[in-house]
């Protein structure tokens, strides 16, 4: 099959650019191709998606988006269409993979949620793409893996909520579109834009802690995700030095402190220890005697 220069173009889009010579030589590239400035990200963090939006699942049945977000499990979030050649099944593998790095679970810690952008989609081939997607990842989701599809209305706002940007390319019959990755507070708040083919596991791993707020993540999860941040030139989470520097003086301190607690303990001890013995009659007191007698 040949592929589409359009495909191919985002397909070399979709890696993070990270010099200035690349993203000149990606820029270029755009003008090549008419309407590809219509595609793209625009970050939207912290905004809410359009929760009252409904789909259709993959069971045919009406779901409420909102409904997806419990308050509780951050959400992460991808757009595709079931009859994409070629970028859809990569972005889609490239989630699963990095799903399947992760100490979460789906449907445990946080959930899943793909819709289509082709309003032309079905429940049934929402399903062939949910099995095959969920046989890759290989774990119990409990459901939590949505494959919505819906009007195109209601795939737009929601797109266009999270800053999504795509277009149906009419010359060669196929959606225009990036590789993204998007993770949601629990809230259904946008918390954090993941691009390219492959999803880093650490990535995946930090933004879904950054997305869960504190609210849901361990005291050691917490202190990883202190010494990280996401880096925007670097378009992934980096280590904070500065922060590392901190948690090593203060865990220097603690471990110092706890040295010192026990040193002191076992003085107390010992003390004490001598204390009782001092207090023992002397065998050879009176009172020892007369209590032989």
């Amino acid at each position: 099959m040949r592929i589409p220069s359009s495909i191919l173009l985002l397909l070399a889009l979709a890696a993070p650019a990270t010099v200035g010579a690349q993203r000149f030589e990606a820029a270029e590239r755009v003008q090549e191709v008419p309407g590809l400035d219509r595609v793209g990200v625009d970050e939207h963090l912290d905004e809410e998606l359009p929760l009252d939006t409904e789909f259709t699942d993959s069971e045919g049945r009406t779901v409420r988006l909102g409904d997806l977000f419990d308050g509780e499990r951050p959400v992460m979030l991808t757009f595709s269409y079931h009859s994409c050649p070629t970028l859809c099944s990569m972005v889609l593998d490239a989630t699963v993979n990095a799903a399947k790095e992760q100490d979460w679970t789906i449907g445990d810690e946080f959930v899943a949620v793909n819709i289509s952008i082709d309003p032309r989609d079905t429940p049934a081939k929402a399903a062939e793409k949910q099995r095959e997607i969920l046989e890759k990842y290989g774990r119990d989701v409990g459901g939590e893996w949505h494959f919505l599809v819906g009007d195109e209305e209601a795939s737009a706002a929601v797109a266009r909520a999270a800053g999504f940007r795509y277009f149906y390319d009419e010359r060669v019959q196929q959606y225009a579109h990036p590789a993204t990755l998007m993770l949601l507070t629990p809230q259904g708040k946008m918390a954090r834009y993941l691009y390219g083919l492959r999803f880093e596991p650490n990535d995946v791993k930090f933004g879904l802690l950054e997305a869960a707020d504190g609210k849901s993540i361990s005291t050691t999860e917490q202190i990883l995700l202190y010494c990280y941040t996401y880096d925007p030139n670097e378009q992934s989470y980096v280590p904070v030095a500065m922060n590392i520097m901190k948690l090593g003086g203060v865990l220097t301190v603690l471990i110092l402190g706890a040295f010192l607690i026990i040193l002191w303990r076992r003085e107390r001890r010992r003390s004490q220890a001598e204390r009782d013995d001092h207090a023992k009659p002397h065998p050879s007191s009176p009172e020892l005697r007369q209590a032989d007698l």
